[in-house]
């Protein structure tokens, strides 16, 4: 690509490196072999060499076993760096400006015919980046679908979302600035939250901008933007920080209300930070949930490094303030019919960055949050998910109940993608067994930024009070074999996607897309989304949309929208409540 070497030294490995690096060296962490670390005194050559490695294998693996992370201490660097699968590109600076790239920061369509429907997990984080030299100068490409994270990033450029106007399918933005335009194109759903740009084009099914300064013109149906002019409640996600002296970091942002924007406008993001040393630095190779477990218990928290996870029994959070952060897909598997996670009903939890991946024996749930019958109320030091995404079926063989279940109050889930494989390994309606993606049972629960498929019930089934959805994408499942083995109930053909259970009487939810791609002829959903008529229960934009010439959806919500004809969507109209 023509890249030039700004720093001209003979080739060194790590070792030499760092030890010509005394402040750094001391405070070296061992982040395992799947961690590539890079400083600007780093050669090029051998930068470019080791990242253009990592892509080959990672490029087509869309079900393989190796995970990357690729960081970048405080500095300016001259590279081209693709984003392949279970590849994620992070800086450590307090802010995105700290690392700044200039060359290209770029995610291809993963299939032929520029589609990037498939185009999954990876993650670019706390970067500046210069565009150059890419398919258009100026111009960031990020073609990507769901469990794709661009956060805390400053492009100082363009970006578009999508690989020639090929096919696109979601995706996530957060406390994110664009210098230039974002150029949504064919992309059907994306959520901004909190980001910033000179300009935005483009619309197609479902496009929510929430917290957003300058948000594109229009609203919905027609364009279909969703804008909501403040972010409720959120703090941003931890990341690593290594500050000038040379120590490692964890920086924990603060809770904050009503916000608009980025956090870093003026530097370094608000909050406190937490030596690295207060972990426990897990690794694939010879940890197991027991030596992880031993470690929580004494008060550490936990960092665990790229790679696959086998766990014999759950990974168990009891104390509160608890941070539990993977680096490049770090990926939980439970092997013995349990689930991955569980956490006590305490304050101020996170969990980050981790790929949920069901095993052969079925869980009742893969995370759990809180304990059955949870009543406390942690309003003031709310329990955080961040980047959390489950899989069943796909890589290998697996089997829950419940994919995340929420049982604490309060809690706030920031990007999520649950999804029962539709393609893959041991995928079929007998094989890849998932009762529900998402169950609610905590009061006041925020969630931005969900993705939920295929699941064989309810995709998302919410019993608790009070609880608020920022856009919501699902496609409902392609493979029931026949109406009576999806029929939920007398009269009532599959079942809805989002389902509000009886005896809640408040929530409210903006920007819905559900879609339908039967495989089998014949199959049908009596509702896309099913709630108590209620006047505190309120629906913003809704759509539906059938992929298939086959079957369909009848109605929008409840029992009005009308029916959706195959190839047409179906747009409910602005707000949709019930009277007292």
């Amino acid at each position: 690509m023509g890249y030039r070497r700004f720093v001209n030294k003979p080739a060194l490995s790590l070792a030499l490196l760092f030890a010509a690096l005394p402040i750094v060296a001391q405070k070296l962490p061992d982040l395992g072999p799947n961690v590539l670390l890079i400083t600007p005194a780093t050669p090029v050559a051998e930068v470019q060499a080791k990242i253009n490695a990592i892509y080959a294998a990672q490029q087509h693996s869309e079900f393989g076993s190796d995970r990357n992370a690729i960081l970048f201490t405080p500095g300016d660097y001259h590279l081209d760096i693709p984003v392949g699968f279970y590849t994620s590109v992070i800086g450590l600076g307090a802010s995105p400006d700290a690392v700044h790239i200039t060359g290209n920061v770029h995610v291809d369509a993963a299939s032929r015919n520029n589609n990037a429907t498939t185009t999954f997990w990876r993650s670019a984080e706390g970067l500046s980046v210069t565009p150059t030299g890419g398919e258009k100068d100026g111009t960031m490409q990020w073609a990507v679908s769901q469990a794709v994270s661009l956060r805390r990033m400053h492009v100082r450029g363009d970006i578009v979302l999508h690989q020639h106007g090929g096919w696109a399918s979601g995706g996530w933005m957060s406390d994110t600035r664009i210098d230039g335009n974002v150029a949504s194109g064919p992309q059907q759903q994306w959520i901004s939250r909190n980001s910033d740009w000179a300009g935005w084009t483009g619309s197609n099914w479902n496009m929510v901008f929430l917290g957003i300064p300058r948000p594109p013109a229009g609203d919905w149906p027609k364009p279909a933007y969703t804008k909501v002019e403040r972010t409720p409640i959120i703090r941003e996600k931890p990341f690593l920080e290594v500050d000038t002296t040379g120590h490692w970091h964890v920086r924990v942002p603060s809770l904050q209300a009503n916000t608009t924007g980025i956090t870093w406008a003026t530097g370094a993001i608000p909050g406190s930070s937490i030596p690295l040393a207060h972990f426990y630095i897990a690794h694939p190779a010879t940890d197991t949930a027991a030596t992880i477990n031993a470690q929580l218990a004494h008060g550490k928290h936990l960092l665990l490094t790229p790679g696959i996870y086998d766990l014999t029994e759950p990974l168990r959070i009891t104390r509160p303030h608890t941070i539990v952060l993977g680096l490049g897909f770090a990926t939980l598997h439970p092997t013995h019919g349990t689930p991955a996670i569980t956490t006590a009903d305490v304050d101020d939890i996170t969990i980050a960055s981790l790929l949920f991946d069901a095993g052969p024996q079925e869980s009742p749930v893969l995370l759990e949050v809180g304990t059955p019958n949870s009543k406390a109320s942690h309003a003031k030091s709310p329990t955080a998910l961040f980047d959390v995404f489950f899989r069943v079926g796909g890589a290998s063989e697996g089997r829950t109940q419940s994919n995340l279940t929420i049982n604490s109050s309060d809690v706030i889930v920031d990007h999520t993608w649950i999804w029962r494989a539709d393609h893959g390994h041991e995928v079929g309606w007998e094989k890849n067994l998932s009762r529900n993606g998402l169950v609610v049972n905590g009061d006041r629960v925020t969630i931005y930024g969900l993705f939920v498929e295929h699941h064989q019930q309810y995709q998302v089934l919410w019993n608790g009070n009070a609880g608020r959805t920022y856009f919501y994408q699902s496609e409902i499942p392609y493979d029931p074999p026949t109406q009576a083995a999806y029929t939920s109930a007398a009269q009532t053909d599959g079942w809805a996607s989002y389902k509000i259970a009886p005896g809640v009487t408040t929530h409210e939810a903006w920007g819905l897309g559900i879609y339908s791609v039967f495989r089998h002829p014949d199959i049908f959903v009596t509702r896309a989304i099913e709630v108590p008529q209620l006047p505190g229960i309120r629906f913003h934009d809704m759509i539906t949309v059938c992929l298939a010439n086959k079957g369909g959806i009848r109605n929008v919500i409840d029992d009005t929208g009308g029916s959706t004809s195959c190839g047409s969507p179906r747009v409910e109209p602005r707000v949709t409540n019930f009277p007292e």
